[in-house]
């Protein structure tokens, strides 16, 4: 048995030893590194959106981490958009940079 597993281990990965379901292209199985990434295919309300968690489990220090796979951002022109957490880091980094304190030390937006 032992021997058995070394012969495996010392084998050189091959493209032919996988199913060809594996081989589909990661797109068109809609696969992320994190399933909670996943946009979905069909339109959702901001409400629908602001409930879906991209992580939800407990990190190496054992505190529970949740990490939202949208984040829901109101202009001060009243617009709401549900910002998702990978494909617009850079609107979110836009909308964090514009956070500012007031003389008390609460956050205003704008």
């Amino acid at each position: 048995m032992k021997e058995e597993l070394e012969n495996k281990m010392e084998r050189p990965v091959n493209s032919e030893n996988h199913a060809p379901e594996d081989r589909e292209n990661v797109k068109e199985k809609g696969l992320t590194a994190n399933p909670g990434d996943r946009i979905a295919d069909e339109p959702q309300s901001i409400e629908e959106k602001s409930k879906q968690l991209a992580v939800d489990s407990p990190d190496i220090t054992g505190d529970h981490i949740k990490v939202p796979t949208y984040f829901t951002v109101e202009y001060p022109d009243g617009e709401k958009k549900a910002l998702h957490h990978v494909k617009d880091a850079e609107e979110i980094s836009d909308v964090i940079r514009q956070a500012r304190l007031d003389e008390d030390g609460n956050r205003v937006w704008w």
